[in-house]
């Protein structure tokens, strides 16, 4: 939108609609609001698969981190306190990794190390699925970890 005569005036109604209806939405009882977006803390642990169909039922997803405020001032500060899944993982290739919505990593907040897939040590077996480490810097607090451990998860969707 440019500010000329009535294109401007355009531009500036459909910003004033798209703010009123964003802002009406509201989130499911029990969910959190952070910029336009609901979030829900399990209460239970499960595998990250088991955490992404949970999220799914509930018309959500696993959460994918999209911006450093949602990363360090909103989730990292005030959602976790035990280690927790998150909507990304390596599955399709090994060291590409992907959010649950398809789109490729482009923010990182691994902890330093990481991701190592275990250490290539077999008895950590493939290390596909990405975590919160709770208790860790809020920048580096991310870990690469087998999907079938045992995580509390966060859901994520627009109401």
């Amino acid at each position: 939108c440019r500010p000329k005569g009535q294109e401007h005036t355009s531009c500036l109604i459909l910003n004033v609609f798209c703010l009123i209806y964003l802002t009406e939405k509201k989130c499911p009882a029990g969910w959190m609001n952070f910029s336009y977006a609901c979030y829900l803390l399990s209460t239970v642990s499960a595998s990250w698969d088991r955490g992404r169909q949970d999220c799914r039922d509930r018309g959500a997803d696993l959460v994918v981190r999209d911006s450093r405020e949602e990363q360090v001032e909103f989730i990292s500060k005030i959602i976790i306190k035990q280690d927790t899944w998150i909507g990304l993982n390596d599955r399709d290739r090994e060291n590409t990794w992907k959010w649950t919505d398809g789109t490729p990593l482009t923010l990182a907040y691994w902890m330093k190390g990481q991701p190592d897939n275990g250490g290539r040590d077999l008895r950590w077996g493939e290390e596909d699925c990405a975590h919160l480490q709770a208790h860790t810097k809020t920048e580096e607090n991310w870990n690469d970890l087998r999907c079938d451990a045992s995580k509390q998860w966060i859901c994520e969707k627009v109401p």
